[in-house]
């Protein structure tokens, strides 16, 4: 991509960002993909979210889940936490993981601080926005307003 014509110094700074506080968040997953384990002995869904109300709207978290992986203790936390998510976002069988963007939940994050990857967010667990009952709502193609917001 060309950048034709950018000036950085006419341009206000994107702030740094680093770690939410510890809480439980509405959010969205905006994203997810299979990845390989770092041993490539299995593979992961990492989920890409991002926060869409309150002070830190618009602060991303990321949560992976190890749905195929030679420990099946490993392979039944993940399992446990997809049926945590499809049950917050009422998709009960989805069948692909994009069928769980755009439909509102609550993340609990927490913060973890390590040597290797500093402070960070992780996440540890996943309901509906409302007790007892799950959001959705649809993604219309090419809408211009987010789905949760309609």
């Amino acid at each position: 991509m060309k950048l034709n014509g950018f000036n950085a110094a006419n341009i206000e700074p994107a702030a740094v960002r680093g770690a939410i506080p510890a809480g439980k968040y509405k959010c969205v997953i905006t994203a997810s993909e299979e990845k390989p384990t770092r041993a490539m002995t299995g593979s992961m869904l990492k989920l890409s979210m991002q926060v869409i109300e309150g002070p830190h709207q618009g602060a991303c978290v990321f949560d992976q889940l190890n749905l195929n992986n030679p420990s099946s203790t490993a392979q039944e936390i993940a399992q446990r936490q997809l049926s945590a998510i499809c049950r917050a976002v009422g998709v009960f069988t989805p069948e692909v993981s994009s069928d769980l963007h755009n439909k509102p939940l609550m993340v609990t994050v927490r913060v973890e601080t390590t040597q290797e990857y500093g402070t960070q967010n992780k996440v540890s667990g996943y309901e509906a926005c409302e007790k007892g009952a799950a959001v959705s709502v649809a993604a219309p193609a090419g809408a211009a307003v987010p789905p949760w917001k309609r």
